[in-house]
């Protein structure tokens, strides 16, 4: 489920020193219930919307971006100034591959369809009974 949207999508992190573009719309989107994500942004879940490899343009604030690298998954690339989740990179390429919803600064045209890693869910927030297809491990291709 997707929508048409101005071309470039823009975004960058709380502080406003990391500034990015992407040209082309996103191709998808999900929420990720995975112990990883709940501890690298303090919530039950993580939502990216899932981008074409090289449609990000880092266009302010290169130097401030970080990475942490976990054991079989993408680079989580954040602010170093404000802390800012920012991006899903593939380790392997160095590409881009997913960009934190939040970090938009409009609605970049596509929705959530599924939620993966819902075995591992925070017991303290129920996953709302929103008709999203569930996936206790990640979700297939």
């Amino acid at each position: 489920m997707a929508r048409d949207v101005a071309l470039p999508l823009t975004g960058g992190c709380g502080c406003g020193g990391v500034r990015f573009e992407v040209a082309e719309q996103p191709t998808g989107a999900m929420y990720c219930h995975c112990t990883r994500c709940q501890h690298r942004t303090g919530t039950a879940a993580a939502v990216s919307a899932y981008v074409a490899p090289g449609s990000v343009r880092v266009v302010a604030g290169e130097e401030l971006l970080r990475g942490w690298r976990p054991g079989g998954g993408f680079d989580k690339v954040f602010c170093s100034a404000c802390g800012s989740a920012l991006f899903a990179r593939d380790p392997d390429s160095g590409a881009v591959r997913a960009v934190r919803m939040g970090a938009f600064d409009t609605d970049p045209g596509v929705r959530p369809t599924a939620r993966q890693f819902v075995a591992y869910a925070a017991p303290w927030e129920p996953i709302p009974d929103d008709g999203l297809p569930r996936y206790p491990e990640r979700a297939p291709a």
